[in-house]
């Protein structure tokens, strides 16, 4: 599976905090090799949108769309925003 990122990511990681970013980091390496690891809880959330979720942290979420292959992240912040993009 391919990655890409939209500004939006870029802009909400950089508003996190350093132990976000790292969980980012670590996750995002651990999605490279396995996006379907167990840790990682990657799911899908919003059907008709294609919006697929990964967890950073326990806390902390990374979301993007899936299409094809790729899977283009658009979001990351806490867990109580991430409930907005299914409630």
């Amino acid at each position: 599976m391919k990655s890409a990122t939209l500004p939006s990511f870029w802009s909400k990681y950089r508003e996190s905090n350093s132990s976000v970013r790292a969980g980012a980091r670590k996750a995002y390496r651990l999605w490279a090799e396995n996006p379907f690891h167990p840790s990682l809880r990657f799911k899908c959330i919003n059907s008709e949108e294609g919006i697929w979720a990964v967890r950073v942290t326990r806390s902390h979420r990374a979301l993007g769309v899936l299409e094809g292959d790729t899977v283009t992240w658009f979001w990351i912040g806490d867990h109580d925003e991430y409930e907005r993009f299914y409630s």
